[in-house]
């Protein structure tokens, strides 16, 4: 698509979910590593989580406070305190600030949106709001209480996903898993550990035709609403 088409074209809307113990303002922080040829062709809203930290965060020193959690969890992550309500806030946001495209989410972030497609598809999370069409993983992993990831992960995701495998991310594994539960996974293997990378040329290469193929889709849906709503009704 040339520049002129994407001109027109609307921005890709994505709701980013920051990690555990951080905050929307360090993930704009983070996230603007990457280039800006690649942070402005997406419409980006930055949200916090709904819980204030519970202990200490392992960015202290490196970020500034406050810093929020999505959920609580158990030591073996099996079982979480407060998820329903996570929902219920991420929703009530998501109908205040949408409507959005997609979701991305890093760490605890990035588990969140890595399940919400199919707790959505199941009728379980995110009824009022419309489908979650893209996400974007940067070191996560499956939800682990038994119950939700029977529900997130009982049938192959159609959703359009593009993931981050960092080299030495302790989540690494499990956010292997994760991408065999995507039917079409765009997969970037980075050197580094728990982080959201700077983009290689290698990366950056993966990143814009991604970016390239949810403009598109994004475009034609437009155009599809725009042609149904102004049809005549008999």
């Amino acid at each position: 698509m040339g520049s002129e088409g994407r001109s027109i074209a609307r921005k890709p809307r994505f709701l980013c979910l920051h990690g555990f113990r951080t905050s929307a303002e360090i993930m704009k922080i983070q996230l603007h590593k990457w280039p800006k040829s690649v942070i402005d062709r997406l419409d980006l809203v930055f949200l916090d989580a709904p819980f204030p930290c519970q202990g200490k965060s392992d960015v202290e020193g490196i970020f500034d406070p406050p810093y929020y959690e999505w959920f609580q969890f158990n030591k073996e992550f099996t079982e979480y305190t407060n998820f329903e309500k996570c929902l219920e806030y991420l929703e009530d946001r998501m109908i205040k600030l949408g409507p959005f495209d997609g979701l991305i989410g890093f760490s605890q972030g990035a588990i969140l949106s890595g399940g919400l497609p199919g707790l959505q598809a199941k009728g379980i999370a995110l009824q009022k709001v419309p489908k979650i069409k893209f996400v974007i993983i940067i070191g996560g992993a499956k939800l682990k209480s038994a119950k939700l990831a029977e529900n997130a992960y009982s049938s192959s995701l159609e959703t359009l996903s593009l993931h981050f495998l960092g080299e030495t991310d302790f989540l690494k594994p499990y956010g292997t898993q994760l991408i065999e539960s995507y039917k079409n996974p765009v997969v970037v293997h980075h050197p580094k550990g728990h982080t959201v990378p700077r983009l290689d040329d290698k990366s950056l290469e993966k990143v814009t035709a991604f970016i390239d193929t949810i403009e598109h889709l994004v475009m034609e849906e437009d155009k599809n609403g725009e042609e149904n709503s102004s049809k005549p009704t008999k």
